[in-house]
């Protein structure tokens, strides 16, 4: 019996399924902030062979299948395309591609607001935590404008940061008022972006705050906003640990990877905050963030594939296909 999928599986994979490439690639930015760079490539190549295989389909619903696509993109769900662009763009930048880097920047772009808009409208009173992924992709677009930005000297790319970063902080308070806080001891994964929301605000503060665009009081602030928002995603962090420890929910949801995005995101922003907010004692937090978040990673993988050869067996077990 095989573990793999067979052909075509990809054809039946949800928009939530973005969180997957999202989870890996952040797992591999901060693998490689840590100097663990072999990992950090492994990890790069699934995410992007993940992408790939979630930019095929995206286009064939596209072209051929407007209906679903249409419906599909007015869930939040829909907006991890823009995020897990932004996360690719974000580590091949740092590996130097800036020139496919800045692709991918400007294809996020061109995505965001149509999914924002349609993803918006239909927002509505006691949603779970994908509500927060218009903060998400929106944070994402500035960290990745923020790292080009500094890789490529262009200054108004640093400005076009501070203004998605600034949007971010206000769809994230609009979601908030409408997240359904039972979701924090019934949601069945997604409800960790609650938290994951407010490390990607704090990853895309950190970079504003290093660039030397701004200084004096616009450099303070931009500390200051930057280290709340870490504060907040560390105690969202705690809480979210803690009902899960009192309320455990071992079956294996793909919005469980909307849980390992942000455990790695959480890592990345103590990692990255550290050094221009001048806390030394954020580098080793963030390392053992990270471990945290690679084996929730590979729990969420050994479910999964677990998962897959119980469906297998299932049919069998009934005696198996009539025939």
């Amino acid at each position: 019996m095989s573990i793999l999928p067979g052909p075509g599986w990809w054809a039946g994979l949800p928009p939530a399924a973005g969180a997957a490439v999202m989870a890996t690639g952040i797992i591999s930015v901060a693998l490689h902030m840590t100097g663990h760079e072999t990992a950090s490539l492994v990890a790069l190549v699934i995410s992007v062979v993940l992408w790939l295989v979630l930019a095929v389909d995206f286009t064939a619903r596209l072209v051929g299948d407007r209906g679903r696509f249409r419906a599909e993109a007015d869930t939040p769900a829909a907006l991890t395309a823009v995020a897990a662009t932004t996360v690719i763009g974000t580590r091949l930048s740092l590996l130097g591609w800036q020139t496919v880097a800045a692709a991918l920047l400007a294809l996020a772009a061109v995505l965001w607001p149509g999914l924002l808009f349609n993803v918006v409208r239909h927002w509505r009173r006691r949603m779970p935590g994908g509500a927060f992924l218009g903060c998400v992709a929106t944070q994402g677009l500035a960290v990745l404008a923020a790292v080009l930005a500094a890789a490529c000297h262009q200054d108004w790319l640093a400005r076009a940061a501070l203004a998605a970063f600034c949007l971010g902080l206000l769809l994230y308070v609009a979601a908030l008022f409408r997240f359904d806080l039972r979701e924090v001891v019934g949601g069945a994964g997604d409800h960790w972006v609650a938290g994951g929301a407010l490390s990607i605000s704090a990853l895309a503060g950190s970079k504003l705050t290093a660039s030397p665009v701004w200084s004096g009081s616009a450099h303070t602030a931009l500390r200051t906003v930057t280290l709340v928002t870490l504060a907040l995603s560390l105690v969202w962090y705690v809480i979210l640990l803690a009902a899960e420890l009192r309320h455990p929910r071992p079956r294996y949801d793909i919005r469980r990877w909307a849980t390992v995005f942000p455990l790695g995101m959480t890592a990345t922003a103590c990692l990255s905050v550290a050094e221009p907010a001048g806390i030394a004692w954020l580098v080793p937090l963030g390392d053992f963030l990270l471990w945290i978040a690679v084996v929730a990673w590979l729990v969420t993988v050994a479910v999964l594939v677990s998962s897959h050869l119980d469906a297998r067996r299932r049919p069998h077990r009934r005696g198996g296909p009539a025939g």
